[in-house]
């Protein structure tokens, strides 16, 4: 796929999950996906698989959160098969507190799917705001 296919399908992907819908999110990610979250925090390691993705962190902190995963793509930078995506997340816990997180991820796109993310967010607001994952319900 074209640089401009990849920064397309962020945009479309980005567009649903300003709106809480993370299908096609969760559809843009390759069997083989790896998604490194920076940091020390409890929620910051490597998840290799898209199963692993699912089950140890997107599941995960998706129980903890009050109504759906809104996240807004506020910037796009696209060279080859890498896109950069700067959002903000509008997000409360099931516990009542803010989680507005900011992220930057890289995307590492191979034929048409993510198989690398790199993401770097506040994670002093990931500890403050959830739960480690292993105790996620």
């Amino acid at each position: 796929m074209t640089t401009e296919e990849n920064r397309a399908t962020l945009e479309h992907v980005f567009a649903e999950t300003a709106k809480g819908n993370g299908r096609p999110f969760v559809e843009m990610l390759a069997n083989n996906v790896s998604w490194t979250i920076i940091g020390t925090t409890a929620w910051s390691k490597t998840y290799v698989g898209k199963k692993a993705v699912l089950e140890e962190l997107l599941g995960p902190l998706n129980a903890q959160l009050d109504g759906p995963n809104v996240i807004k793509a506020s910037n796009l930078v696209a060279e080859g098969d890498t896109v950069v995506v700067e959002a903000q997340g509008q997000n409360r816990s099931k516990s009542g507190k803010e989680y507005a997180n900011t992220y930057c991820w890289l995307f590492h796109f191979t034929d048409g799917k993510v198989v690398k993310v790199i993401e770097y967010t506040d994670t002093a607001l990931i500890e403050t705001a959830l739960e480690p994952p292993a105790l996620a319900s």
